[in-house]
């Protein structure tokens, strides 16, 4: 099974997006990614519904930041992008009369539930402001070696 990397990889095209005056056309991004414009403009249009992104058309066209990037949380990208689940293991229902099951179920519900508490309470402490903090931070200290 293929992790979903749509968090990432959207977080790395808005601070990119961040870093560049001129708007980034699907084009672009889906070059950046090695993906179809197509899946760019639908992923794109679920950040922009929550008013993250802004778009135009045309020879200018392209998309842009609509909100600072100390505004936007790791949590609110990941909420737009409508990820459901954070955990891929699932519970098995192939007994649902038998007590061990039941058990075994109730006990992974609850760590489940406790643990996707905890990383969505830091994803939304994480904005992107911090994380152009941290490129910028590695980007000088590369600077400095070279």
């Amino acid at each position: 099974m293929r992790n979903d990397t749509r968090l990432s990889r959207m977080l790395h095209v808005l601070i990119h997006m961040a870093r560049h005056e001129k708007r980034a056309t699907s084009e672009t991004i889906a070059g950046m990614l090695g993906t179809n414009p197509v899946v760019v403009r639908r992923t794109m249009g679920l950040l922009k519904e929550q008013g993250f992104v802004t778009s135009e058309k045309g020879h200018q066209g392209g998309w842009a930041l609509a909100k600072p990037l100390a505004q936007i949380t790791l949590l609110d990208i990941h909420q737009a992008l409508g990820t459901q689940s954070i955990f891929s293991i699932g519970l098995s229902t192939d007994h649902p009369e038998c007590l061990v099951e039941q058990a075994v179920n109730a006990a992974l519900t609850r760590t489940f539930d406790e643990a996707q508490a905890l990383l969505l309470s830091r994803l939304g402490g994480i904005t992107l402001a911090d994380l152009a903090a941290d490129f910028e931070a590695r980007f000088k200290s590369v600077g400095e070696d070279n």
